[in-house]
């Protein structure tokens, strides 16, 4: 009888779930070979290797990691069977696009749904998830891990994987005071999903191995009566929640239908969060409104605003001001207002100033990449020589101040020589249903 052959595999990713999809349905399993991994969003992916260790016994010499533009040669070349998409925040003409691609080649296109991919946790689980990158994920998971620390739950948060570093060193990681960024040589991008956790007492684990994680933060030493998935861009949780919180941005209206996954993350939702209603049109927010009853009716609607607060108004009122934004809400989140555009015209900013012109190295490969960035400064920080280029674009930019509008103070992890302001934003819900009353719910259930 001769034996099965395995299907021969490339999974299609940018370092996050690209590495859980292999980890819990391929890495030990004998019916497939997966030959290599492509990476596309993320810069200085490509070139590496998801190493043995993490890979397993199947995979002795670990797996290479290509640009995705080689994946036409990859597949001819390697023989391939089957292409697995796995990466977030993909406009469907875009992702038809690939699977075109990868059929034409000659090989099946796959998307892993949650059945293969999520883990079950012996501890409740809430997940936050959003329609886009930039809908307000972040400040929706402070909020609920405030109000459940104010009820006495111990929380302990999982972000979604940002392993821009070493993998091996990477593959369980835990944050529980402002040394720990410093010791496990976090970039921006991390430090700004970290330390807002961090500053409000609770536990943060990611890394690359999250059934790993998943049972050290069921275990944590500080104690764990909530998991608190804390997702990325628009991406489904890598746990199955007993509560989904999907979070949908009516600047956007119509991209909860239209990106992938971000739909899947409003259609398993169980409460959906319209955030920013205050600084958008009512028309925009009523298309969300009837998008949610269309394909989710049954989910609870919260509204919400995306409240700013600035140290320093006296630095934008009458100033010629550079905006600083989070990167990857400016780069494949498409966004084109965020919270330090708002910031700046309610304070009355005089003007706001083009960077482009003084962008250097890195950052102006970024504003190649994105044209659609138009006057605003991604703060970019993925790697060392990035931050650096954040920097000197800042310092050349002519401007009277500076306005950050990012999760962490950039001022703690780069030198800028110009007046600058910092501009927080939190949740803020209106009216009812609240976050409030429903964890109360959430809570009162899993007693």
């Amino acid at each position: 009888m001769s034996q099965k052959k395995a299907r021969k595999v490339i999974i299609i990713g940018a370092a996050g779930r690209d590495f859980h999809n292999f980890n819990v349905f391929y890495r030990n399993n004998p019916d497939f070979k997966v030959e290599a991994f492509t990476a596309a969003q993320i810069p200085d992916i490509a070139g590496r290797k998801y190493p043995a260790s993490l890979a397993g016994e199947l995979y002795p010499d670990g797996i290479p990691i290509y640009a995705q533009e080689e994946l036409d040669r990859l597949i001819k070349e390697l023989d391939i069977d089957e292409c697995v998409f796995a990466y977030s925040d993909i406009p469907y003409n875009r992702l038809m696009n690939i699977g075109a691609q990868v059929n034409a080649a000659g090989a099946d296109f796959t998307l892993l749904g949650p059945k293969n991919t999520m883990l079950k946790s012996t501890k409740p689980v809430i997940a936050v998830g959003a329609a886009r990158t930039g809908c307000g994920k972040s400040q929706t998971t402070r909020r609920i891990a405030e109000i459940l620390m104010a009820k006495g739950m111990k929380v302990i948060a999982v972000r979604h994987p940002m392993p821009y570093g070493d993998l091996e060193v990477q593959r369980v990681q835990r944050f529980a005071a402002i040394e720990d960024l410093v010791k496990h040589k976090c970039t921006i991008e991390e430090m700004e999903e970290y330390e807002p956790h961090i500053a409000r007492g609770n536990v943060i684990y990611a890394g690359v191995d999250y059934e790993e994680i998943l049972r050290a933060a069921e275990n944590d030493e500080s104690g764990c009566d909530v998991i608190l998935w804390d997702g990325g861009n628009n991406d489904f949780p890598f746990y199955t929640p007993d509560l989904m919180v999907t979070v949908a941005d009516p600047h956007r209206p119509g991209h909860e239908l239209s990106y992938y996954p971000g739909e899947v993350t409003l259609r398993i939702a169980d409460v959906v969060v319209i955030n920013k209603i205050d600084s958008a049109d009512f028309e925009k927010i009523q298309e969300v409104r009837k998008n949610i009853e269309l394909v989710n009716p049954k989910a609870v609607v919260v509204d919400a605003a995306s409240a700013i607060s600035v140290e320093n108004p006296e630095l934008i009122r009458g100033k010629r001001v550079l905006v600083v934004e989070d990167g990857p809400t400016l780069t494949h989140g498409e966004m084109k207002i965020g919270a330090g555009v708002v910031a700046a015209r309610r304070f009355g900013a005089a003007e706001t100033v083009d960077p482009r012109p003084y962008a250097v190295g890195k950052l102006s490969e970024t504003f190649s990449i994105y044209p659609g960035i138009g006057k605003l400064l991604p703060a970019m920080g993925y790697g060392e020589q990035q931050m650096k280029d954040l920097a000197a674009t800042i310092d050349a930019t002519d401007c009277d101040s500076v306005v950050i509008a990012t999760p962490i103070d950039l001022n703690r992890v780069i030198k800028i020589n110009k007046p600058n302001t910092r501009v927080e934003y939190n949740l803020w819900e209106i009216g009812n249903p609240n976050m409030e009353n429903i964890l109360t719910e959430f809570i009162a259930g899993i007693k």
